[in-house]
């Protein structure tokens, strides 16, 4: 198996994305393609490692030369047409051509998903992909249908978006019968907008021919109780959802911290409590939970976090290749083509 990262994209890039990839070479059996600048991938390693190359750091990693670079404030159709030796593009190009088994950016996200949908190409029967992060929940975890792909959408867009989503499910986390939930401002029936309404009423309709287990409406609160497994909207609510989601994450590990180590009386008492403590931190980080998925094109595509980390990018690694090892693209594939 072959993972290729962008190594230019991102607000740490190359920093992080060199020190992700090599901190995730001897943890997982892909080996890993950098597209991007190749001296100065190459400068970093010697500065980082104090090596002439990554090849001397790990066999398993290896550069593939490019010259451009998509900026994040490119407009995305322009730049996937005009800059063909860019990280991405030149990515992309590979995984299209069977030179890697799925590709990893945090660069310009509007350009990631033009160059998913233009170069890799959607899945036959379905009409939008849509970025499906997976965010943490009580004693479990939850996925976020879309964060972000499409801001306008059709009722039809959210019922695909929830059969992707139990595709998904099923064959990674191996959840028998997903439950899947519809984004609202109440649990009732009629509740919610036109789109919302019409969706609802698409989603009861269709649950059996689809095999899907559609437990209805769910409140923005009732996501992280553990009981429901994806939870399905359009991608301007569930972007904006997303990012209060980290933003609250953060907000409590700051107020956490900063209220235990307020004086040595409070820093002393928190020793027993550390354990519990760093699992409730961690828990809360959405660096644990890797990149984004890009569910619905040819080819497995993974969204990192523009803000990724060192840390982030080696999580996103050892999701990418989970994905992989999943099938679950050609699963999707099988699905729609039935359909």
């Amino acid at each position: 198996m072959k993972i290729i990262l962008d190594a230019m994209g991102g607000d740490n890039a190359p920093d992080a994305n060199i020190k992700g990839a090599v901190k995730a070479a001897n943890e997982i059996e892909a080996d890993i393609i950098l597209t991007g600048n190749e001296s100065i991938i190459n400068q970093k390693v010697k500065a980082f490692y104090g090596k002439n190359s990554i090849s001397e750091i790990s066999s398993k990693i290896t550069i593939r030369h490019t010259t451009e670079q998509i900026e994040m404030e490119d407009i995305p159709t322009q730049a996937i047409r005009g800059k063909k030796d860019s990280s991405m593009v030149v990515g992309f190009d590979m995984l299209k051509k069977g030179e890697g088994d799925v590709f990893i950016s945090a660069g310009n996200s509007g350009a990631l998903l033009t160059g998913a949908t233009l170069l890799v190409g959607r899945i036959r029967g379905i009409d939008r992909p849509a970025i499906a992060p997976i965010l943490p929940a009580h004693h479990g975890k939850f996925l976020l249908m879309d964060a972000g792909a499409n801001t306008n959408c059709k009722p039809l867009n959210l019922l695909q978006f929830a059969q992707m989503s139990n595709i998904y499910l099923k064959n990674t986390l191996k959840l028998e019968k997903p439950r899947i939930g519809l984004l609202n401002i109440g649990t009732e029936e009629n509740k919610g907008n036109d789109l919302m309404k019409e969706t609802y009423t698409l989603l009861k309709e269709n649950a059996e021919k689809y095999g899907l287990n559609f437990i209805g409406n769910v409140e923005g609160r009732d996501c992280f109780t553990g009981e429901v497994d994806s939870v399905i909207t359009d991608g301007f609510t569930g972007n904006v959802f997303l990012k209060t989601v980290e933003g609250v994450g953060k907000l409590v590990k700051v107020s956490l911290t900063e209220s235990l180590t307020k004086n040595i009386l409070r820093t002393i008492a928190t020793v027993p409590c550390l354990p519990a403590i760093n699992q409730f931190k961690k828990m809360t980080d959405y660096k644990e939970y890797g990149g984004a998925l890009f569910l619905g094109v040819k080819k497995p595509v993974v969204k990192a976090h523009g803000s990724s980390d060192e840390f982030l990018f080696y999580t996103t690694l050892k999701q990418a290749e989970s994905f992989v090892k999943s099938n679950v693209v050609q699963k999707m594939i099988q699905e729609f083509e039935k359909n």
